[in-house]
């Protein structure tokens, strides 16, 4: 099961990138038919429908500031994280690279490049990624995102913050949906801030989840943190 979780990891994460980054350059290279709230809602719908798809799988987690922090929390086996983030990074280089090939006149196929200065841009990141961190704990089982609103939730989390965080930092919140077009566009110079912040800020998640749910939050059993 192991082997079909890491796929399932890699296909969404493939999905998120070829899919949201797409909306990104399509809207440059067609005269902007998507504009912001259209590539916003975008990166929602795909997040939601990865995790429909593969919830129950993998826990859809499509993101390795998301797989680090379900470790901390305790709610992953440790087995898996490096399975999970390497698959999620690979993922989503092989998505970037695919529409460097449909699209090789775009420049950052994507790229979180931010607007502001680097302590801006870093706080930012941290915020939003806090924000869906708490939001994911609070509707996950384990580290199962999974159920009948956890795509709706955090979808639509992802999609509001994208909203308010685009303009000022391209809204990443996941170190693989920056590494991939950054790496095959060769816009390296700020994926530092892409990397970092998103685990920090979905590591504080944790405890704050934990002072508002109690203890009980990140108690799973056993069975939930053993791959099958």
């Amino acid at each position: 099961m192991a082997r079909n979780q890491c796929v399932a990891e890699g296909l969404g994460t493939f999905a998120l990138v070829f899919a949201g980054c797409g909306a990104i350059v399509v809207n440059d290279m067609f005269g902007g038919p998507l504009g912001h709230t259209g590539i916003c809602i975008v990166f929602g719908l795909v997040v939601m429908a990865m995790i429909y798809a593969v919830g129950n799988i993998s826990g859809a987690h499509i993101n390795p500031a998301v797989t680090i922090a379900f470790l901390v929390a305790g709610r992953l086996d440790r087995k898996l994280a490096l399975p999970y983030i390497g698959c999620q990074l690979i993922g989503a280089t092989l998505a970037a690279a695919v529409l460097a090939l449909l699209f090789p006149q775009h420049e950052t196929l994507g790229s979180t490049l931010p607007a502001v200065a680097y302590w801006r841009a870093f706080l930012m990141e941290v915020i939003l990624s806090f924000l869906l961190m708490f939001v994911i704990l609070n509707v996950s089982t384990g580290h199962m995102e999974k159920g009948i609103m956890a795509g709706v939730a955090v979808g639509g989390t992802v999609a509001f913050e994208a909203l308010v965080g685009g303009p000022v930092t391209g809204a990443s919140m996941n170190p693989a949906r920056s590494f991939g077009p950054a790496l095959v566009s060769g816009h390296l110079e700020t994926l530092w801030i892409y990397l970092c912040a998103p685990v920090l800020g979905m590591l504080l998640a944790r405890p704050t989840c934990r002072w508002i749910q109690g203890s009980e939050c990140c108690a799973v059993e056993a069975s939930e943190t053993e791959p099958a």
